[in-house]
């Protein structure tokens, strides 16, 4: 059981990131309102993070290069870190979009993307 759960971690951070990534393309009307007005080309950028969690989370799912997959997992929450804190100062509900108590906006910043990163920077050294 003990080394069960690494594996099961492992697979779930990878199909985790794959469907996210895909629901980028099927739903890009949900992303694109929380790209930042200061970023260029939402629609690109949409795309760009859709691509980056498949390949990242099909990369987590090899064993060799499971580590890169990680890696790259943190770099792409690191980079979404603007649209957290954007989605925070339009108090946590933006038109035609996502809207939810801004308790909940501080809590996704605060609590999940550490939790995230955390999930995904363990998961680099698992078998």
């Amino acid at each position: 059981m003990k080394k069960l759960l690494p594996k099961i971690a492992v697979i779930v951070l990878g199909v985790f990131y794959i469907l996210g990534g895909i629901n980028h393309f099927i739903n890009p009307d949900f992303y694109l309102p929380l790209i930042p007005d200061y970023f260029p080309k939402p629609s690109l950028l949409n795309i760009l993070s859709g691509a980056g969690e498949v390949l990242a989370g099909i990369a987590v799912l090899i064993p060799s290069t499971r580590k890169h997959g990680c890696n790259a997992i943190l770099f792409l929450l690191i980079a979404f870190l603007p649209a957290h804190i954007y989605f925070i100062q339009k108090g946590g509900c933006l038109s035609d979009s996502l809207c939810v108590p801004a308790w909940v906006a501080w809590v996704r910043l605060l609590v999940i993307h550490p939790v995230l990163i955390y999930w995904a920077y363990k998961c680099r050294t698992i078998k």
